[in-house]
């Protein structure tokens, strides 16, 4: 995947649905972690095209410059703008070691983008290392969107012992999903984070590196649904690979068998 200090090539690979699990395309990708690495997007076409200096085009320009701006958590925002039917929507999450300018770049980053890769396009979706950007004519808030999903796996020759690897790491990643959903009934999402990030030792010196999170809007309970789908495939996107990462429109994870986020504020 990506580190810090070595470029390290990638495969890319789209799922299109849950469960019938179709090859779309493979990419290599090389970056460094800090230059906030594009991954992949999704122009929904079916939500169809708006026009130049159109109401809705206002009302998405207005979310991404003002309710940003004006947010006391920059982190994870969703916003409503206009009138049926120009109504628009918008969801930014940053990943849960990002924040302050990394974030706040990675949103400009992302709103660039999109309009450059899904010009006019009503609905459409983007993701960077360090975010995603979302917008659509409808809601999707507490919707767990598993449909908009890929992944990413390290290109390197497999590990020694997979079967043994393939079980810790998703032991890992199981645990990271219960910490980041503890907590008794379902909280509102403003302060429900919904992130964790630890590691584990393996043999030797080596250790296991891994991070889960989910976009505030499913809350709780569609946070562990759509982390258990993830975790479940494993097998398919990372069989015995030395790093991995199932993302979807609701949630992500990550491991790695380096260091990949920024640990200090």
């Amino acid at each position: 995947m990506f580190s810090s200090s070595v470029s390290k090539r990638t495969v890319l690979v789209s799922i299109l649905a849950v469960v019938a699990l179709q090859l779309f395309f493979i990419r290599s990708v090389t970056s460094v972690n800090e230059t906030n690495a594009y991954l992949y997007h999704k122009c929904f076409e079916k939500d169809g095209k708006y026009k130049p200096k159109s109401l809705y085009e206002e009302n998405i320009n207005f979310l991404i410059s003002n309710v940003w701006k004006n947010a006391s958590v920059k982190d994870y925002i969703y916003g409503i703008e206009g009138e049926r039917p120009n109504t628009a929507y918008l969801a930014i999450q940053c990943r849960g070691d990002s924040y302050g300018s990394k974030c706040d770049t990675c949103r400009a980053t992302a709103y660039s983008e999109l309009r450059k890769r899904c010009p006019m396009n009503k609905g459409a979706i983007i993701w960077f290392d360090r975010c995603l950007l979302k917008i659509s004519p409808n809601t999707f808030q507490k919707k767990v969107d598993l449909k908009n999903k890929f992944y990413m796996y390290n290109n390197r020759k497999k590990v020694r012992d997979p079967v043994s690897f393939n079980a810790k790491t998703k032991t890992l990643l199981t645990k990271l999903k219960k910490e980041a959903t503890r907590g008794g009934p379902e909280r509102e999402f403003e302060v429900y984070w919904l992130y964790e990030q630890a590691d584990m030792k393996l043999d030797g010196k080596m250790k296991l590196y891994g991070m889960v999170q989910c976009t505030r809007d499913i809350g709780q309970k569609g946070c562990e649904k759509c982390l258990d789908t993830i975790i479940g495939e494993l097998p398919n996107c990372c069989d015995g690979k030395e790093g991995g990462r199932v993302v979807s429109g609701s949630c992500n994870f990550r491991y790695e068998i380096y260091p990949f986020l920024d640990t200090k504020r």
